[in-house]
């Protein structure tokens, strides 16, 4: 039985072939339909979602299959104070495969290891975002044609930023990948996401706070927004929030095949007349979520077409 807690517990190569499947699901759906008819995906949401539950659900319909919904702590029984191992074995009798998304860091490991089913990692805390990297590396091979030789540029909250600290760790294992890391210097990304990753894997990278003297050299321009949700004091977010905001005026030195990717939701670091240049990736990023996370599932569950 396997599990999807971090990005890195799948190789490069089971990467290649969730892309490779996802692009056929792209090109023949109705191929996919019946896939997981009989089997039941449990979305357990402790933490507000849209995008991210809404895919999981989509895609298990999508595959023919059903979905059990807890959507908010308030409404499960973790309001009454059960713990993340007993919820998992609880809801390993009623479901085939569960996606978890939870605000304590390393609370999916713990149900992975309790539940008797596979478990996702839906996003935990402001540590890992498997699936919405998978999202990512589709939408990237899609648009480049190429998962290496790239240079990347993660921007805004790059401290608490879970998508940025999952995909950082995906491209690592890629080669000819240059990162360049642009924030306020309180958002800086986290040291062991610097020494475990980027050095060990003896990635260059390099930080500024300057998004306009890094843009030219991009490929992919990574937006984030800042997380109020992850400070202690809404002083020091209000002072942060606006820290970057993309405009028309900011792209005009970059390159002409620049993919600008997000993982949503935008609150204001995207302009809104960004949405119609051609190098807006972030819709289709939500897109490519929704079909990779149909790949997975089929994976951990073992299915075939």
């Amino acid at each position: 039985m396997r599990n999807l807690i971090d990005i890195r517990d799948l190789s490069t190569t089971e990467i290649d072939e969730l892309i490779a499947v996802a692009n056929d699901i792209i090109a023949n759906p109705g191929k996919y339909s019946e896939v997981c008819r009989g089997k039941k995906l449990a979305t357990l949401f402790f933490e507000p979602s849209t995008r991210t539950r809404l895919s999981f659900e989509a895609a298990m319909y999508e595959l023919g299959g059903n979905v059990l919904s807890v959507a908010g702590g308030n409404s499960s029984s973790a309001a009454k104070g059960e713990s993340v191992a007993d919820t998992a074995k609880t809801v390993s009798c009623y479901a085939d495969i569960i996606a978890m998304r939870h605000p304590k860091e390393g609370a999916p490991l713990v149900a992975s290891m309790n539940a008797s089913i596979p478990v996702i990692n839906a996003g935990d805390g402001g540590h890992n975002h498997p699936t919405q990297t998978l999202a990512d590396l589709l939408t990237i091979s899609r648009e480049k044609g190429r998962l290496g030789n790239l240079t990347v540029g993660f921007c805004g909250d790059l401290k608490f930023g879970r998508t940025v600290h999952s995909l950082i760790a995906a491209l690592s294992r890629y080669t000819g990948i240059k990162i360049v890391l642009i924030s306020p210097t309180e958002l800086r990304v986290p040291d062991y996401i610097k020494a475990e990753v980027m050095e060990k894997n003896a990635i260059p990278y390099e930080e500024t706070t300057d998004l306009l003297s890094a843009m030219p050299e991009l490929d992919i321009l990574y937006m984030t927004r800042v997380q109020r949700e992850r400070f202690f004091n809404e002083e020091d977010y209000l002072r942060l929030k606006d820290s970057y905001i993309l405009t028309p005026d900011k792209l005009i030195g970059a390159k002409e095949d620049l993919s600008i990717l997000h993982p949503l939701p935008r609150v204001n670091e995207i302009a809104v007349a960004i949405d119609n240049d051609p190098r807006a990736c972030y819709f289709k990023q939500v897109f490519n979520g929704k079909i990779m996370r149909m790949a997975l599932i089929m994976k951990l569950l073992e299915v075939t077409v």
